[in-house]
Formats: structure tokens, C-alpha cells, sequence
């Protein structure tokens, strides 16, 4: 998902906040706030909820959430007493008020099955995989659910770009293995890797539209 406000544009597939040509940079944290802000505008999203959101099952300090706004004011040139992006609303939370526009919509379903090019297999299930961010865990809401106690509400993320896939932990309690590598920073998938999360063992599997293999490793 791309969406462009003012001179900039937020793109949830890259993961990138650019203004004009020149990508700012924001902390992976602010990053997800500010795009939870932009889908979910005009509406007000409490404090709870941006913390369940950013920290599933963890508990942090909500100072750490209004530091997340400084710098995401900062970033992008917003004032907290005359707001052009990011409102208050003192006592329960936050909104992004500005105009936004959506780039590029995502597919209609039949559309979407017909350009897979990625997926999971677990216990027999297909999961089949889109284009930017693709969220694993408990939460019905997330891209890709799997009901076990032993995986965290949002417990890992698989981002599909043209280059390629990556596999990244979202702060997990039971942690992310890519094989027997506990994974602890971003890392390339490859057709056929086995991703462990909590308990749970899935394979990953990736094509073009010919069917061959379009991601490989780097040694």
C-alpha cells in the first residue's frame, strides 16, 4: 500500500517514508504507528490499542508510545499545538487529520489468486502470500493467522518486494528460526526454506509466473 500525503509518500510495502526523492528516516517502530495512523484515518486510536498494536503481549511504558509521535512530528515537519498530520486527542489518543490518497489499491481478490507468487504450507494448509508486508501470528487480523498458544499475536512478518522475500521476528515471545538460525534481524527466504514460529513448522515457497524459483539466497 502507497499513500501520499502532502509532499510525501508512505509506502507499506518498502517500508519507506519519502519526501519527494529522499527517503526519511524514521525508527522501525514510528514507521508502524505512522502507517496504523494513515489506515486507519480519520478515526481516533486509543492509547490501548496502539500499544496492544506496536508491543503484542508486552508491556511498555506509555511514555514510549507519545516519544514514537515526537519523532514521527519531527520527521515529517508537524507541530503538536497546530496539527497538519498527527492530532491528540488528549486523554485517550491520536489521528492522522491531514489528506492522504491511496497510490496503489490493493487487488480484487480473483486478481490477486491469479498473481500469487508466494506462499506457506503448514499442516497440509496453503497460505498463499502478497506483495509488501505479510504479518504471521495469532491475531485474525493479521495476512497470514495461525491459532497456537505458543505464537504471538503478531509473532513474525514476511515482506515480498521484486527483489525478493524477507523473513523478520516482530519482537516475539517465543522467538523466530529460519531452520535452526533463531532469526534476530531481517533475512533473504529462499524456495523451500522451513521457518519455525513457536511451535508451529512451515515451509516457504516462492515462483514466478512460470513457475521457476525467483528467490535465492546470497551466500
Amino acid at each position: 500500500m502507497r499513500i501520499s500525503f502532502d509532499r510525501f509518500i508512505l509506502d507499506g510495502g518498502t517500508r519507506q517514508l519519502l519526501d519527494a526523492d529522499r527517503e526519511v528516516h524514521l525508527e522501525p517502530k514510528a514507521f508502524e504507528l505512522l502507517l496504523l495512523l494513515v489506515q486507519e484515518r480519520p478515526n481516533v486510536l486509543s492509547k490501548a490499542v496502539l500499544l496492544q498494536r506496536l508491543w503484542p503481549e508486552t508491556f511498555v511504558a506509555e511514555a514510549n508510545l507519545s516519544n514514537l509521535i515526537a519523532e514521527i512530528r519531527a520527521a515529517i515537519g508537524d507541530r503538536a499545538r497546530a496539527p497538519r498530520f498527527i492530532r491528540t486527542a488528549h486523554g485517550f489518543g491520536y489521528a492522522f487529520c491531514g489528506e492522504a490518497t491511496t497510490l496503489s489499491p490493493a487487488p480484487e481478490p480473483e486478481a490477486a489468486s491469479e498473481h500469487v507468487r508466494a506462499w506457506l504450507e503448514w499442516g497440509g494448509r496453503r497460505f498463499p502470500l502478497s506483495a509488501g508486508d505479510n504479518v504471521l501470528g495469532r491475531d485474525p487480523d493479521v495476512q497470514v493467522t495461525l491459532d497456537s498458544s505458543t505464537i504471538s499475536r503478531q509473532h513474525a512478518r514476511i515482506v515480498l518486494t521484486p527483489g525478493g522475500a524477507v523473513l523478520d521476528d516482530m519482537e516475539s515471545k517465543n522467538g523466530t528460526f529460519l531452520g535452526d538460525e533463531r532469526v534476530t534481524s531481517a533475512v533473504q527466504l529462499a524456495d523451500g526454506d522451513v521457518i519455525r514460529i513457536g511451535s508451529l513448522v512451515l515451509t516457504f515457497h516462492a515462483r514466478t509466473p512460470l513457475g521457476t524459483t525467483d528467490t535465492q539466497r546470497s551466500d
